[in-house]
């Protein structure tokens, strides 16, 4: 176990020195993403130019903007180049709203999932798994924004029934968390529902066919017992895999438009308004989040694999 825990750390590491160069590479090429320029504003002579690149460092060698973005990140001193805050300080602000919504909503729809797709594999063919067909695609069919608006308004607006939107903290008010949180998580769920619940019945079926199911009914075990120890059990892996990475995603603000939709403040809205102004410590700051989040929730899915099929082995 702790050969695999280092392994991990040093595969994390690894990850997220890639991932920062590659995306301060590509940022410091795109067009009119130059700090210098979008500090100086658009009446700036080029020798005010010249002025902010060198008070800011921008005339060095890449490799020692790099380093030297980095070592503010990572000691809490980088400051936002067009907006003007601290970077970590933004990030901790947003952060607590993204892990409730991503949290939540990730509980939410690998529970539905599970049962959707179960339920669908074994009503195959029949009523209940056309109708649930038909909710999944419609599921993946609602962008979260639409879904959103139409929550907000039928149950928040004409109804009074839910908050309109905001975030108010878990330790300054439980009840008023939990039902702030209500909609967003049903918003952000009901895509990944529709999705891993096709996939689930998909492999619950592909499994029904194998021959240690078929020896398992021969053995006398009910279709209960068959299902629960080893057709679902098998079946978990996949979605196991992707849950762990969708929920990295989430986490590391790809809720943007469930954020924004209900006002949340969190830090997929902050990268979304980064990227809308161009402003590159943010963003930098925000996909190394992400990538720490992927490789600890991958190392996690890792161990939820060996519980779930004992064939797989950590050597």
């Amino acid at each position: 176990m702790t050969g695999f825990v280092i392994r991990r750390l040093l595969s994390m590491i690894a990850v997220m020195f890639v991932i920062s160069v590659l995306t301060f590479l590509l940022l410091e090429a795109i067009p009119n993403g130059d700090p210098a320029l979008r500090l100086a504003g658009r009446l700036a002579t080029a020798d005010q130019i010249q002025e902010i690149r060198a008070k800011y460092g921008f005339d060095k060698p890449i490799y020692v903007q790099y380093a030297k973005t980095m070592k503010n990140i990572f000691t809490g001193k980088a400051y936002s180049y067009t907006q003007g805050f601290n970077v970590v300080d933004e990030i901790k602000a947003g952060l607590p709203a993204t892990l409730s919504l991503a949290l939540g909503a990730g509980i939410l729809w690998l529970f539905a999932s599970i049962l959707v797709g179960t339920l669908a594999a074994i009503r195959a063919g029949k009523y209940t798994d056309r109708v649930l067909t038909v909710l999944a695609m419609m599921g993946v069919s609602f962008p979260p924004f639409f879904l959103g608006a139409v929550l907000i308004y039928f149950l928040g607006y004409k109804a009074n029934i839910f908050p309109l939107g905001g975030y108010v903290k878990l330790t300054s008010n439980p009840w008023q968390w939990f039902t702030h949180m209500i909609l967003p998580w049903f918003t952000l769920s009901v895509l990944f529902i529709g999705f891993y619940s096709r996939v689930l019945r998909s492999t619950i079926l592909e499994t029904q066919s194998e021959d240690y199911v078929r020896t398992a009914h021969a053995k006398g075990l009910s279709g209960g017992q068959v299902l629960r120890r080893h057709i679902l059990r098998n079946s978990l892996i996949p979605i196991i895999a992707l849950w762990g990475l969708d929920l990295a995603q989430v986490i590391g603000g790809g809720a943007i438009l469930t954020e924004s939709v209900y006002n949340l403040h969190g830090v997929g809205q902050l990268a979304a308004d980064s990227i809308a102004k161009l402003d590159i410590i943010p963003i930098l700051a925000v996909v190394l989040l992400t990538a720490f989040a992927v490789v600890v929730l991958a190392a996690v899915t890792d161990i939820i694999y060996a519980f779930l099929d004992p064939r797989i082995r950590l050597s």
